[in-house]
């Protein structure tokens, strides 16, 4: 029987602040020692290797690289299998709309951040080859759903793999001349619970609103499954949420110190909505732009989609409801998700 009050920690200013300025340890070490052995230029060919789904063998790769994979390739002791897959057949069961909400709520949600945005803003990747980098994050986001991967401890490997891509992202902004540490670490820990909980609980915030019904065992199963993802991608357990409660807790606490108005988040946004009219609008890319426009102004409201530059659509604000519906847009804009 559900709890009707949950127990939930209380993320104070200081709390987060003390998180701000930390990155992942164990994966900054693994970096750090590609570095010392190879310089910036090995460090490059090990980003070549993790950025390659398909490559799942650390033959070849350092030690340090190695054992990281040996070390860390198991769930935390908390994680409960059967929850796991329950949390799982939801994702199956709801693909199509949870793909439209990470593309149309999730994603621009965490552009939001405006220090954490820098880190994206600076990465020239993400503004000239959008598509390209949220198909690669779409079909790490189905294959972390997918028991098969899972069974196979591909799901795993492909998690460690996108956690050092983090921690290499780090150490490039750091050493690139152009990060400001009154932004705090680059991918700190702060940022990482506050993205991650746009794969977890915002996804479910957006279900919500597209009138996806589903019960309160579903939702804190989803929740649970992705806890251990975001375990196992290098957030500390004192970031992770125990509950939805405590999800909501959590975010309020990070919108309130990190959500603003920023040049990193328009123009992050704006190279969103031109990357989905060019995919999916080929007929017509300005419609395609606005209806895009129109279903994040549906998810976000419209504070925070001004704050984020999204055109004012009133016609197409009226059709969102359903665009949800329309089957075709959720199956492409699996390819797009965040």
């Amino acid at each position: 029987m559900p709890t009707l009050i949950k127990p939930s920690r209380l993320f104070s200013n200081e709390f987060l602040a003390s998180y701000r300025q930390q990155g992942d340890v164990p994966a900054d070490a693994v970096i750090a020692a590609v570095v010392e052995a190879e310089g910036a230029a090995g460090l490059r060919s090990l980003m070549k290797w993790l950025a390659n789904p398909d490559d799942t063998s650390t033959n070849g790769q350092l030690p340090a690289v190695q054992h990281f994979f040996v070390q860390y390739a198991h769930l935390p002791a908390w994680a409960e299998p059967a929850r796991m897959n329950r949390g799982m057949a939801f994702f199956k069961k709801h693909a199509q709309q949870i793909s439209l909400t990470l593309g149309f709520y999730s994603l621009p949600y965490s552009y939001l951040g405006a220090n954490g945005a820098q880190v994206l803003w600076l990465t020239e990747r993400i503004k000239n080859d959008t598509s390209r980098r949220l198909q690669e994050t779409g079909e790490w986001v189905f294959a972390v759903n997918n028991p098969k991967e899972w069974l196979s401890g591909s799901a795993i490997t492909k998690t460690l793999k996108i956690r050092l891509i983090h921690a290499g992202a780090r150490w490039f902004t750091l050493h690139s001349g152009r990060w400001n540490m009154e932004w705090g670490q680059p991918v700190n820990q702060e940022d990482m619970a506050g993205t991650n909980l746009t794969f977890s609980y915002i996804v479910l915030l957006g279900l919500r609103k597209a009138g996806v019904k589903a019960s309160e065992e579903e939702e804190e199963d989803y929740l649970h499954h992705l806890n251990v993802v975001d375990s196992i991608n290098g957030v500390v357990e004192e970031l992770i949420p125990q509950n939805l409660r405590e999800a909501f807790m959590l975010g309020q606490a990070i919108s309130r110190r990190q959500f603003a108005p920023s040049e990193a988040g328009v123009g992050l946004t704006r190279s969103l909505l031109d990357a989905i009219a060019r995919q999916l609008g080929t007929a017509n890319p300005e419609t395609t732009r606005n209806l895009a426009a129109g279903e994040m102004r549906f998810f976000l409201g419209d504070q925070y989609a001004n704050w984020l530059g999204i055109p004012d659509v009133p016609v197409e604000r009226r059709l969102v409801r359903l665009l949800n519906r329309w089957p075709a847009l959720p199956n492409q804009l699996s390819s797009l998700s965040y």
